[in-house]
C-alpha cells in the first residue's frame, strides 16, 4: 500500500504536528505500508535534516520567525502541493491542517479518484476565530475546513473534543474516530540531565499565540517575585504573541522572565525537568476549551508538574490525572498555584511519567492513527 502524508510542518521542524506525522509514518512504515512525506524545507535553525527517505521537500515562504504561517506562506506550500499530489502515486492521501492544505488534498484526491483521510489534531478555524481576524476570512476559511472534513473518507481526531467539534461540519459520526494524542516518551522521559541554572524557574514549552494567553503568568510572575525574587519563568518556543510577551515582561519583571527561542525536544526536556512546574493556558470562552495542548503531556512525561490556567477538558485531564494543578485563569489564582509548587516538595514526579507512558504515549497514537489510514484505503478499494 502507498501512502503519502501532505504537510508543511515535518522533522526536523520543532511542533506537535510534525512529531505526530512521523509517528504516523513509523506506523504505517511497521505495518508494510510504502509512505511519501510532501513537505517543506525547514529553515536553516532546524538543524540537518537527515537523509530523509521518502520525504519530499519544496522551498516555501516563512514569516520572521521561521513559521509557514499566513496566507501567503500557505499558498506558497499548496499551490505546488496540488501538481505535486496530482503526480504522484498512491492508494490514500493524509492531510492535515491548515484547511487550505485541506482543500489541495481534497481536490486532488477527486481529481485522481481516490481516499483521504484527514488528520485532525484542532479545529482549526475555532483557533482562527479566537484571534483578531475578520469575520469574512473565518467564514471562509470554516466553509474550507468543513469541506475537507466532509470530503474524506475518515477524519482522525486526537480527542473526543475534536471529534465532537468536526460532527458540527456535518460529517457522518462513522467517519469520525478518536486515536488519541502523546508525547514522544524517549525523549520527553523521568530520566535524564536536569537544567540547574543556580535558581528555582517555570517553564513554557511551546506556541505562544493570541488564544493560548501565556501573559498572565507574566502577570502572575509580579506576584511570585514578592515572595522568591530569585525565580525565573523561561519561554521555549515562538509563536504570533511573542513580541507582546517580550513587552509585557519588560515592564512587569525585566530579568526574571528568559525568551529562548525554539530549541531541540531533548534540550526542552532538560529544562522542563529541572523546573518547579511547567505552564499551560488556554483563555476561556473562546470556543478552544476542548483542546487538550501537548505541552501538557511533554511535562508530565519529565514528571515536572504542570499549572493550567483555564477550564475545560485540559483543566480535568490535569486535575483528574494527578498531572499537577487546573487553575482558574486570574493571575492571582495562577500565582498562587506557582508558589504552591515552588514552596512545597513534590513527591509525583515517577507516577506522572509512569501515566504519560500507559495513556499518552505518541508511538501508541501513531499506531493507532496507523491502523485507521490502512481502514480507510482498504475500505475504498
Amino acid at each position: 500500500m502507498k501512502v503519502v502524508i501532505a504537510s508543511r510542518l515535518y522533522p526536523p521542524e520543532v511542533g506537535a504536528a510534525a512529531f505526530r506525522l512521523e509517528a504516523l509514518n513509523r506506523g504505517l512504515t511497521q505495518a508494510g505500508a510504502e509512505v511519501s512525506v510532501l513537505t517543506t524545507r525547514p529553515p536553516k535553525f532546524a538543524g540537518n535534516i537527515g537523509s530523509g527517505r521518502g520525504v519530499s521537500r519544496w522551498p516555501v515562504l516563512r514569516d520572521s520567525g521561521g513559521n509557514v504561517r499566513g496566507y501567503l506562506q500557505y499558498m506558497s506550500f499548496d499551490i505546488p502541493l496540488f501538481f505535486r499530489l496530482l503526480t504522484s502515486s498512491a492508494d490514500i492521501v493524509v492531510a492535515e491542517p491548515p484547511p487550505t492544505t485541506g482543500l489541495v488534498v481534497a481536490v486532488s484526491s477527486l481529481l485522481r479518484r481516490r481516499p483521504f483521510v484527514y488528520y485532525a489534531a484542532d479545529i482549526w478555524t475555532d483557533a482562527l476565530a479566537a484571534t483578531s481576524a475578520p469575520g469574512p476570512v473565518i467564514k471562509l476559511m470554516k466553509s474550507l475546513e468543513g469541506f475537507a472534513f466532509r470530503r474524506a473518507g475518515k477524519v482522525i481526531a486526537i480527542s473526543d473534543g475534536v471529534a465532537e467539534r468536526t460532527r458540527r461540519f456535518g460529517v457522518s459520526p462513522d467517519r469520525v474516530v478518536v486515536v488519541g494524542n502523546g508525547v514522544n516518551t524517549d525523549a520527553f522521559s523521568a530520566q535524564g540531565a536536569r537544567a540547574d541554572p543556580g535558581y528555582a524557574y517555570f517553564v513554557y514549552t511551546g506556541t505562544m499565540s493570541e488564544w493560548q494567553g501565556a501573559d498572565v503568568f507574566i502577570d502572575a510572575m509580579a506576584e511570585v517575585l514578592q515572595h522568591s525574587p530569585d525565580t525565573r519563568l523561561h519561554f521555549f518556543g515562538q509563536g504570533s504573541a511573542e513580541a507582546e510577551l517580550r513587552l509585557k515582561a519588560h515592564e512587569i519583571a525585566p530579568d526574571r522572565v528568559v525568551f529562548s527561542g525554539v530549541v531541540e525536544p531533548r534540550e526542552a526536556a532538560r529544562w522542563i525537568r529541572g523546573a518547579a512546574a511547567s505552564l499551560v493556558s488556554i483563555v476561556p470562552g473562546q470556543g478552544y476549551d476542548f483542546a487538550k495542548p501537548t505541552k501538557i503531556y511533554a511535562a508530565a512525561a519529565c514528571g515536572t508538574p504542570v499549572v493550567y490556567a483555564g477550564v475545560g477538558d485540559a483543566a480535568r485531564l490535569v486535575q483528574d490525572n494527578g498531572l499537577g494543578a487546573a487553575s482558574p485563569y486570574s493571575t492571582t489564582d495562577v500565582a498562587r498555584a506557582m508558589l504552591h509548587f515552588l514552596e512545597q516538595p513534590d513527591t509525583n514526579r515517577t507516577e506522572r511519567s509512569a501515566w504519560v507512558e500507559a495513556n499518552a504515549s505518541l508511538r501508541q497514537a501513531g499506531q493507532r492513527a496507523a491502523d485507521e489510514v490502512i481502514s480507510a484505503a482498504l475500505q475504498a478499494h
